[in-house]
């Protein structure tokens, strides 16, 4: 059964290798087409119906480009759509979220210090927040509140302030930034899937019946894919943001994310006007970067302290691992190799933070990370990095034992 572990890590990293690829694909296309839409120029002598045109230079070639606002008098024999960009992403990375979430739920998703919760109530919460989102989200830009843009777009981030506040005070805090991040991406897809499609495939079939299309179609895909640019960044972030406890793993950090919402709004108007040829407002990237500061200085303020609490009991699974024959001798390798790195109060000269928040110092903490320390010191010679502290073969082959013969069990 200790191969599990292997094919899973396997696992884990072809699906987080497809999530990359698909959100690249999606995300270039998206920062693409926004940025041809705001360069458009109108010329009188544009076909009836086409709204701008442009023409760009790539790869050693030209090319010439027109968009028409509904569609073209005759219908093009062969259509491109842009969706599964969108929707391929979103089934990664909810498969990633399965793989490493929810199957690590008690590693990854649970912190009995921030709430008690058994494996199928948090992975319930985390389904549940990722649907109530997109219904609440729907239903705000489908409401008198819609017809207002930025008026939604400042309601919408206090929705996504509080689900940052929200999700803090349920799972631990690198989960907390992942699960915003799929939050936020699942309103960017549902918006592809529900609404610009859809409105997209209604003008057509209008247009191959005869019909007039109605303009409201497009405003109402307009206004979602607005949204989609501006969240597009922090999204980014918040991925990327479970390998930087100090981002995560903080006292303040769902302030944090609140203020990394508005560090996308300010970079990407910053593309948003260039492209449009309106300027280069180069005052976005002062204030991007007090914001970032303001992070770096928030991710570093001591804790306020509330008292102290006991470390938690130890799950069934910890103490199967905690109670095997080989635990002692593993726990002395780990001990005498790891934790001066992975401790509360590192003590390796230059690691002031334990690497990915993971402390190596008490039963508990080196049970809970069984796995990965098979992985990345037992089956392999990742860690430590360079082999630093000099970690022997013996000792790889006795870390390897522990796991294996605990799951073997």
């Amino acid at each position: 059964m200790y191969e599990y572990a292997v094919a899973w890590e396997w696992l884990s990293f072809a699906a987080r290798w497809l999530h990359v690829i698909t959100a690249i694909a999606w995300i270039g296309s998206s920062f693409y087409f926004i940025a041809l839409d705001l360069g458009l120029v109108k010329r009188p002598h544009l076909p009836v119906g086409a709204y701008g045109e442009e023409w760009q230079v790539h790869g050693g070639g030209f090319y010439h480009i027109q968009k028409y606002l509904v569609a073209p008098a005759q219908m093009p024999e062969h259509l491109t759509w842009f969706k599964w960009e969108s929707y391929m992403t979103w089934l990664s990375g909810f498969l990633m979220l399965a793989i490493v979430y929810y199957a690590g739920a008690d590693l990854f998703l649970i912190d009995s210090h921030v709430m008690e919760l058994s494996q199928w109530q948090a992975i319930g919460i985390s389904v549940a927040s990722l649907a109530v989102g997109w219904i609440i989200y729907d239903q705000l830009c489908k409401s008198p509140v819609g017809r207002n843009t930025w008026g939604l777009m400042a309601i919408l981030y206090a929705v996504l302030v509080a689900m940052a506040w929200g999700y803090t005070q349920v799972f631990t805090g690198r989960a907390a930034f992942l699960h915003l991040g799929a939050f936020t991406a699942t309103i960017m897809s549902a918006n592809v899937f529900f609404i610009i499609i859809p409105n997209q495939k209604i003008v057509v079939a209008d247009l191959i019946a005869g019909r007039t299309p109605d303009p409201k179609y497009g405003v109402i895909a307009k206004q979602r894919s607005l949204h989609n640019n501006y969240l597009t960044l922090p999204v980014i972030f918040f991925m990327l943001s479970n390998h930087y406890p100090l981002a995560f793993a903080t006292e303040f950090n769902w302030i944090i994310a609140a203020l990394v919402f508005l560090m996308g709004v300010t970079i990407r108007h910053w593309f948003n006007t260039t492209h449009a040829r309106k300027g280069k407002p180069t005052w976005t990237w002062l204030v991007t970067l007090l914001i970032f500061i303001a992070i770096m200085w928030l991710s570093t303020v001591p804790k306020m302290l509330t008292g102290g609490t006991e470390d938690a009991a130890l799950s069934p699974v910890q103490q199967k691992f905690a109670s095997n024959a080989h635990f002692d001798a593993a726990r002395d390798v780990v001990l005498s190799r790891c934790s001066m790195c992975h401790a509360a109060e590192p003590v390796w000269d230059g690691v002031n933070f334990p690497p990915k928040a993971v402390k190596l110092e008490t039963d508990r903490e080196i049970a809970a990370h069984a796995r990965e320390i098979y992985i990345q010191a037992g089956r392999s010679h990742a860690m430590p990095p360079g082999n630093i502290t000099e970690i022997s073969a013996g000792e790889r082959q006795l870390l390897a034992a522990w796991y294996e013969s605990t799951v073997s069990e």
